[in-house]
């Protein structure tokens, strides 16, 4: 399917000419907007805390408001783009980010933050989906992947300089810097995009959306989320605790009936009867939930409990991003050639390992024997998860599915986040003790890590047994698939993304994969 372009977009780009690097430039610059914001808002929770006197539930509202709006409606923001212009849902979307994030700089309160969060996560809904569906639309087939691959490898490096700033923000300025960069930064974006970026759509996109799935989609997302967050302070006895959950599982429900009965369905449940794809997608579930609460609660305990300054608990967990950069390819690679189920089985399984390894930094830990150890356990485990498990989710349905593939895909982990930063508190027995504080955030670690590797082994033995030896039609080969090279460095960036992850999981659009 060529998408069609508007007279002035002069056709497609070429890698390495100067219209190609102004569109790499426009879409990396886009995405790291919501890469760095997520992984900085984690370290920067402490302060917040101790200048809004917040609880544990307002801290945990911090970080899922901008991921229940960016869960509820990135799939929208994808079709939104392929119907109205996919440049031109980026750029609002930019824009939008930009005055949420002058929003949360600026915010007198938590009950403000909060709201404003959720506003920039509709942003990131926005702008997230158009960053390789534009790379994918607008660069020449013999260069597409090139053009993927260096905006992976740059938005890794974005990950990974990202904690860096944020802590050193946070510890020699404020953490309202944090929000407020973002404001120059993407006028710089949206003022690219404008000029540099061609307009593409898909002609053949659906005139209408499919608002029942997305509200009863976001109505049980919300439910859910909020009746977790509740529980601890309000009790499983307390009426909105009750009638919120409630809301939440007659959401879920609605949104399956409903995508059953649409005839433009968010997503067609028909790519479920895939055995592989059903299998990947809970194996996505199990990990990400586990990545969401490790994200959360180390940066937390780092500085709390440990007693890291934000700039040392900020860059504490950049060697995962590292080794995500030097071993993703080979990884790929490796899935290509021996197949998903095995690497996608021993990485969970050696993440776990690391979580056991988290589970004992305390009071007086240092970093070389006490954090690191875990730090390079869960980038190895991670870097044998997350290329095959991304080609899995795209590999396992047929070309014309791999869009929504990689959308559910990426919704499912951003929902596995979501649910855990929700539950973990809840799960590990914060009760009405504070996030903030060392003597209540300790031993909710301890039990947070223990819970996060069980889901992680549950994780492996899933894909034990659900995951095939090989994908149809896949090739004994050894270069990764284009699917692996696109996939997303993981970092704490795509958990929350913040799809960064993100990813993480910037993701692999339904355009871009359509070409």
């Amino acid at each position: 399917m060529n998408p069609t372009r508007d007279d002035q977009a002069g056709g497609l780009v070429r890698y390495g000419q100067p219209a190609g690097r102004w569109v790499l430039l426009a879409t990396v610059l886009g995405s790291g907007l919501a890469f760095v914001d997520s992984t900085v808002v984690n370290i920067a929770l402490p302060r917040m805390g101790d200048d809004f006197h917040a609880d544990a539930a307002a801290l945990q509202w911090t970080v899922n408001g901008y991921t229940l709006s960016l869960a509820s409606l990135i799939l929208l923001g994808g079709s939104l783009g392929d119907r109205f212009g996919r440049r031109r849902i980026f750029v609002v979307g930019v824009v939008w980010f930009a005055i949420a994030s002058l929003l949360c700089g600026l915010a007198p309160n938590e009950g403000i933050l909060v709201g404003a969060r959720v506003l920039q996560g509709i942003g990131g809904a926005l702008l997230t989906p158009g960053a390789l569906a534009i790379l994918g639309a607008s660069f020449h087939p013999d260069d597409r992947a090139k053009a993927i691959g260096a905006w992976s490898g740059l938005g890794g490096i974005a990950g990974a300089l990202g904690p860096f700033l944020g802590g050193w923000l946070v510890e020699v300025a404020s953490w309202r810097l944090v929000f407020l960069i973002n404001v120059p930064l993407a006028a710089v974006v949206a003022l690219v995009a404008i000029r540099h970026v061609p307009e593409s759509r898909d002609p053949d996109a659906p005139h209408r959306f499919d608002v029942v799935g997305l509200l009863t989609g976001a109505a049980g997302l919300a439910g859910l989320t909020y009746g977790f967050t509740e529980w601890p302070t309000a009790g499983p006895q307390s009426p909105t605790v009750l009638v919120t959950l409630a809301v939440g599982v007659a959401g879920m429900v609605g949104f399956v009936v409903a995508e059953r009965r649409s005839p433009h369905p968010m997503l067609p449940l028909e790519v479920f009867s895939i055995r592989a794809f059903s299998a990947v997608n809970l194996v996505t579930f199990a990990v990400y939930a586990a990545l969401g609460g490790v994200f959360f609660l180390v940066v937390l305990n780092l500085q709390v409990v440990v007693g890291f300054s934000p700039l040392a608990a900020g860059t504490a967990m950049l060697p995962v991003t590292v080794l995500m950069l030097l071993l993703s390819a080979r990884a790929g690679a490796l899935g290509q050639r021996i197949g998903p189920r095995i690497p996608m089985t021993v990485g969970p399984a050696v993440c776990a390992g690391a979580l056991v390894l988290f589970a004992g930094v305390g009071p007086g830990a240092t970093y070389l024997s006490g954090v690191l150890p875990a730090v390079l356990l869960l980038g190895l485990g991670l870097s044998l998860t997350v290329a095959p498990l991304t080609a899995t989710a795209l590999g396992s349905v047929n070309e014309r599915h791999a869009g929504i593939a990689s959308g559910v895909n990426n919704a499912v982990a951003r929902a596995a986040g979501l649910l855990a930063v929700a539950v973990l508190p809840l799960a590990s027995g914060i009760g009405t003790g504070s996030l903030t504080d060392a003597a209540d955030l300790g031993p909710v670690y301890r039990v947070a890590m223990l819970i996060c590797a069980g889901l992680l082994l549950l994780g492996s033995v899933i894909a034990l047994v659900g995951i095939p030896s090989r994908l149809p039609g896949q090739r004994r080969s050894a270069e990764p698939e284009v699917a692996a090279d696109a996939a997303e460095p993981i970092s704490p960036v795509r958990v929350h993304c913040a799809v960064d992850s993100p990813p993480l999981h910037p993701q692999p659009a339904e355009a871009s994969e359509r070409q």
